[in-house]
C-alpha cells in the first residue's frame, strides 16, 4: 500500500497553524531532511535536461520531496548533473514500456506536482499527459516546460536557450553596436525564463490547488518568460528612455557608469554608479571631480569620450588594487570574479552563498526562508537508486517491481 503522507491542503494548514514564536533575523540550513516551506509536498519530475532540472531543484532545495524518472539504461551511474539533481530521490523506468508508465502513473496518485519538459504530444503518447494524470489525481498541479510554448508555428521546433531568447527581443538588445550579441550562458531563456519561473508556476498553482481542491496544467515557455523579464526595458522604451539600439543605452554597457573596465593585470572592475551620489563618490575617487567632461552626468553625446577616459585610468592599477581603492566606498564598484574565485569572496563566504559538499562546489539554496529554513541539500543520487523503495511506497507489489527492473 501507498505510504501515508499528508495531502497539499492540510500541510498547508499545518503550516499555518505552527507557532509563531520571534525568530532569528538570519537563518540557517536545517538537519531535518524534511525542512523547509514546501515540506510535505511530493513532486514527479520526468527526466529532461536544463530547465526542468532545474525547477526541481529550486523546488527540492526548499524542502519539497522530488521523485525524478530517469532512463533505466543509466540505471547504476552517477548523475550526469550533479547539482541540478540534488535532493532528489531517483527512479529508473521506461517510459515506452506500459508497465513503466502505469508505474508512474502509481506514484502520480500520491504527487502535488509533475514537472514535464517534452516536445508537445510527446507526454500524451506516452500516456503521461495531463489527461491522463488528472483524471487519476484532479489536485495535481502539472508543469509543463518547453522552449516555444504548446502552440504556434514554431511550438514543433527544436531551439535552445540562444533560439528563445533571439526571438524573444532579449538577445538583440545585449552587447555592444559594434559586436556580435554575447551569449549569456543559458540564464536568460532556460534558467531565469524557463525553470525559474515553472518553480514559480508550480508552487502558486499548488495554493490554488489548496484553496480550490483543482489542480491545473502549468504551461512555461522560455519565450514568454523571456520576454516577461523585459518588463522593465519595455516600459523604459515605452517612456522614451530607452533605445531600441544595442550598446546606447543606461543599462546596455552604453553609460559609461555602467559597464566593466579591463585593469592592468587582464581582470575587470564592474561600475554601477547609476544614482547621483554614487556617480559623484566614482568621479572623485578616479580624481575626475573637478573635470568638466564629468559634469554631466546624462549628458549621452559625452558618453563616448567619458568611456575612453574611465578606461584609461582603470587600465593604470591591478584588478586587486582597484578592489582596495573602491572598497568601503560608496560608489557601486567591485571586482568580476569567476566562477570559482567568487566563492572565496568575504562576503559571500560570510552568508554561506556557496558551500562543498564531497568536494563539489555549488550554489546554496536561495532564497532564505527565516521561519522555515531549508536543510542542506541531499547529493544527487545513482539513477534508479530509490526505484524499489518508491514503487513499494506507491503500491507496487514485489513481483511487478521486479519486472520492472533493468534487463541486461
Amino acid at each position: 500500500m501507498p505510504s501515508a503522507r499528508v495531502p497539499f491542503p492540510a500541510a498547508r494548514e499545518s503550516r499555518l497553524s505552527v507557532s509563531t514564536a520571534p525568530t532569528a533575523a538570519t537563518s540557517t540550513p536545517s538537519t531535518s531532511p524534511s525542512a523547509g516551506p514546501l515540506a510535505g509536498i511530493r513532486v514527479v519530475e520526468l527526466g529532461g535536461i536544463g530547465p526542468g532540472p532545474f525547477a526541481g531543484m529550486l523546488l527540492a532545495d526548499q524542502g519539497a520531496e522530488v521523485i525524478r524518472v530517469d532512463r533505466p539504461a543509466e540505471a547504476g551511474t552517477a548523475s550526469k548533473h550533479p547539482i541540478l539533481h540534488r535532493g532528489r530521490r531517483s527512479v529508473a523506468l521506461d517510459l515506452k514500456d506500459p508497465a513503466g508508465v502505469e508505474a508512474v502513473l502509481a506514484v502520480v496518485d500520491s504527487a502535488d506536482a509533475l514537472i514535464e519538459g517534452f516536445r508537445p504530444g510527446v507526454a500524451e503518447r506516452l500516456g503521461l499527459g495531463p489527461e491522463a494524470c488528472l483524471a487519476r489525481n484532479p489536485q495535481l498541479v502539472y508543469g509543463r516546460m518547453t522552449g516555444w510554448g504548446r502552440d504556434g508555428p514554431l511550438a514543433q521546433a527544436p531551439g535552445h536557450d540562444i533560439n528563445y531568447i533571439a526571438v524573444a527581443g532579449a538577445l538583440g538588445a545585449l552587447g555592444a553596436a559594434d559586436e556580435n550579441p554575447p551569449v549569456p550562458l543559458n540564464l536568460i531563456g532556460d534558467m531565469g525564463g524557463g525553470g525559474m519561473l515553472l518553480a514559480l508556476g508550480i508552487t502558486t498553482a499548488l495554493v490554488s490547488a489548496a484553496r480550490t481542491g483543482k489542480g491545473q496544467v502549468v504551461d512555461a515557455a522560455m519565450t514568454d518568460g523571456t520576454a516577461v523579464q523585459l518588463s522593465l526595458i519595455h516600459g523604459l522604451l515605452a517612456v522614451d528612455r530607452w533605445e531600441d539600439a544595442r550598446g546606447v543605452n543606461l543599462f546596455d554597457g552604453g553609460a559609461p557608469f555602467y559597464r566593466t573596465y579591463r585593469t592592468s593585470d587582464g581582470g575587470f572592475m564592474a561600475v554601477g554608479s547609476v544614482e547621483p551620489q554614487f556617480y559623484a563618490v566614482l568621479r572623485d575617487v578616479l580624481g575626475l571631480g573637478d573635470d568638466p567632461l564629468f559634469a554631466e552626468q546624462h549628458n549621452r553625446a559625452a558618453w563616448p569620450a567619458m568611456g575612453e577616459r574611465f578606461a584609461e585610468i582603470f587600465a593604470g592599477r591591478t584588478r586587486e588594487e582597484w578592489t582596495k581603492v573602491f572598497d568601503g566606498t560608496q560608489s557601486c564598484v567591485t571586482p568580476v570574479y569567476g566562477l570559482t574565485e567568487a566563492a572565496t569572496h568575504p562576503h559571500n563566504v560570510a552568508r554561506g552563498t556557496y558551500y562543498t559538499d564531497n568536494g563539489l562546489l555549488q550554489p546554496a539554496p536561495a532564497p532564505r526562508f527565516q521561519g522555515t529554513p531549508a536543510a542542506t541539500p541531499s547529493p544527487a543520487p545513482m539513477v534508479g537508486a530509490h526505484t524499489r523503495e518508491v514503487l513499494e511506497e506507491a503500491g507496487l507489489d514485489v513481483s511487478a517491481i521486479d519486472a520492472l527492473a533493468p534487463k541486461g
